[in-house]
């Protein structure tokens, strides 16, 4: 079939199916209403073949896209074609349904062209609340699935006719701040209907079996590209590991390990020597590990091959069942989708420091630097400001780190002071680097973030959920490491607090939070400052 499309016409339709995932996004940030999606941009766009295998994604976020490559394809397990009609859009959020965690919830729209699905528009949001114990649905002392907030499994909320309004009800009455829920539902609606507004268009001018043979030819093509990578990678066997700080259920340090085989064109990540389950909520989905590792492979082997199901093929991904990356699906995992995920990410990268050091950036700040706060305005309506937070870039064998950027898994932009002071009641006292946080190093780590938040209302809650505070970024080839992300309560009554890395606390007026975020690990060994010295004077 892929044969039956020329160059020209299968590359116009490669870009046009790429655009279309773009445009999803841009639609989701200029109509939702919570400034998580509009201002930060925590949302992320895919479009998939008839079968839900990945066809074009936007210039997102890694770990979402990664995931929604197994969305769609879990989804229709559950939900038979049978059942879809024009006009449907399905809202689900389950980890096990091809998912990460309960806050990012994927809305589907089968897409029909003369009667048959041709492709799935597919748009994930982060929700500012999914319900759950604590105002942002962040609840560091989890224990079940459960008390993290609503799980929504495949779930027809809209058809041709509009929304199911009893439905939609039902959802809007288990979280809080139902109407900016409601108005963020509305923008992934529109997201999808661009969608498929383009896919129509695509169909209408290239005829629609055309556009079916070119997406089978993009997946056969990537994976060729895949494997040719592959192919350029030295036999072996390598090995890395990483280490979360804690369990957030009162344990130490939990690790993640890989053993990566690679032979001939392909490679099997084997993660089966990870830790067991974490009791707290850091677990995360073999979605989540695959996603991990695509990523890692992508970046280091094939940075220009188009993200689509065809990448996956020479990729072998395992998980143990009851490991931090396989666990049962009651377990909690909130924390899981941005900081276990980094883990993987990391370990891996270490993996495959032995093929060539020149291609890894020392560590990074790769935690979200979550703090989220929560409460009511003053006129009663709920809050949410879930706020991560960059650090410093690790350094590279020809330069330094940059300062306060993320790296790796996310792509989530901040929110602007002026936003948070406008929408929220909290005030920015103080944004600035973090001076001497970057490690030391022949090239030094970038630094981190200094940003501190006034409480303006008598009651605050506020949730931490970050990494690299007990590990911290590591040096490579002999650098430094970046100094450890640190968040401090200054109190009104003169107390400081040390927050950890997993918490709900309960703030008052004018408490301030004091964010000081990891810098980046240096590289190479640090030249000795005597040496410099007397290297000059000669």
């Amino acid at each position: 079939m892929s044969a039956a499309v020329d160059p020209v016409t299968l590359e116009v339709i490669r870009h046009a199916l790429t655009a279309t995932a773009e445009e999803m996004s841009l639609v989701v940030m200029r109509s939702a209403r919570s400034p998580l999606l509009r201002e930060a941009g925590d949302l992320s766009s895919a479009l998939t073949d008839a079968d839900g295998h990945l066809i074009a994604q936007g210039r997102d976020i890694p770990m979402h896209m990664g995931v929604m490559s197994f969305t769609v394809r879990e989804f229709l397990k559950r939900v038979p074609r049978e059942r879809l009609e024009p006009g449907d859009v399905w809202f689900l959020n389950l980890p096990e349904v091809g998912g990460n965690h309960l806050p990012d919830v994927k809305a589907i729209r089968p897409i029909f062209v003369d009667g048959t699905i041709v492709a799935f528009a597919a748009s994930l949001a982060h929700w500012a609340d999914i319900g759950g114990a604590v105002p942002g649905s962040y609840v560091a002392g989890a224990t079940d699935a459960w008390q993290e907030g609503l799980r929504i499994p495949p779930f027809r909320l809209f058809t041709a006719s509009g929304p199911d309004r009893e439905k939609l009800d039902m959802v809007c009455a288990n979280v809080r701040g139902a109407d900016e829920r409601e108005g963020d539902i509305l923008a992934q609606v529109a997201a999808s209907r661009a969608a498929e507004e383009r896919i129509h268009h695509i169909c209408t001018e290239h005829g629609r079996e055309t556009v079916l043979a070119a997406i089978a030819a993009i997946h056969d093509r990537a994976e060729a590209q895949m494997r040719a990578a592959l192919a350029a990678v030295p036999d072996g066997t390598y090995e890395g590991e990483d280490w979360l700080d804690d369990d957030a259920g009162g344990g130490g340090p939990v690790a993640v390990r890989v053993r990566v085989t690679v032979a001939g064109d392909g490679a099997r990540f084997d993660f089966s020597g990870t830790d067991d389950a974490a009791r707290g909520p850091v677990n995360t989905t073999p979605f989540i590990a695959a996603a991990s590792v695509f990523y890692v492979v992508k970046t280091l082997f094939g940075p220009e091959i188009q993200p689509s199901g065809g990448c996956y093929r020479p990729l072998e991904i395992v998980t143990r069942p009851g490991s931090l990356l396989d666990p049962a699906p009651e377990s909690p995992v909130v924390g899981g989708n941005h900081e276990t995920s980094q883990r993987i990410a990391d370990a891996v990268f270490h993996a495959f420091e032995a093929t060539g050091p020149e291609r890894i950036s020392a560590g990074g700040p790769t935690t979200s630097g979550l703090v989220l706060f929560g409460g009511r305005r003053a006129d009663g309506a709920w809050t949410t400001l879930y706020e991560v937070h960059g650090g410093g870039e690790g350094a590279r064998h020809d330069r330094d780190g940059a300062p306060v950027v993320r790296v790796h898994m996310s792509n989530v932009m901040n929110t602007p002071a002026e936003v948070v002071e406008a929408e929220f009641p909290i005030r920015i006292e103080c944004q600035r680097l973090r001076p001497d946080s970057g490690g030391a190093g022949r090239q030094r780590g970038g630094e981190g973030l200094h940003r501190a938040y006034r409480v303006l209302a008598d009651d605050m809650s506020v949730t931490s959920m970050f990494e690299r505070r007990v590990v911290p970024p590591y040096g490579l080839q002999g650098g430094g490491d970046g100094a450890p992300f640190r968040v401090t309560i200054a109190h009104a009554d003169g107390r400081r607090e040390d927050m950890p890395g997993k918490a709900n606390l309960r703030l008052g007026r004018d408490d301030v939070v004091i964010v000081e975020s990891c810098g980046g690990g240096g590289y190479g060994e640090p030249e000795a400052e005597s040496q410099t010295i007397k290297g000059t004077m000669q």
